[in-house]
């Protein structure tokens, strides 16, 4: 799996319309064969700063999402939108997805 995550820290005066902006961006990737998870957090330290976690099913996968005309569109869009250059890791993980974390389980009283 190539798990990759992205911080994206966005002007200020976007901030309230930037799950919308990346919206279609969004919708794309989440219906590209070779993607597990595309999902957006908002950072709870900088509120202008968002951060993507993604994971695709293998390297041509992710060279797919990455040459896909939506990507290149979003990349464009994103431009205007963003206040840094954003911050990326990308990695190669095994498995094909979220696996339960063994150290915490809930509670049932």
């Amino acid at each position: 799996m190539i798990f990759i995550v992205v911080k994206m820290t966005v002007k200020p005066e976007r901030t309230e319309d930037w799950l919308a902006l990346v919206d279609d961006f969004t919708q794309a990737t989440r219906n590209e064969p070779g993607n597990l998870f595309f999902e957006w957090s908002k950072s709870v330290d900088n509120p202008h700063q968002f951060v993507l976690v993604e994971g695709f099913a293998s390297r041509e996968a992710g060279d797919a999402h990455v040459n896909s005309a939506h990507f290149k569109e979003a990349m464009e869009t994103m431009a205007d939108a963003i206040a840094t250059t954003p911050q990326i890791i990308s990695t190669e993980a095994p498995g094909n997805g979220w696996s339960a974390m063994a150290e915490l389980t809930p509670r049932h009283v």
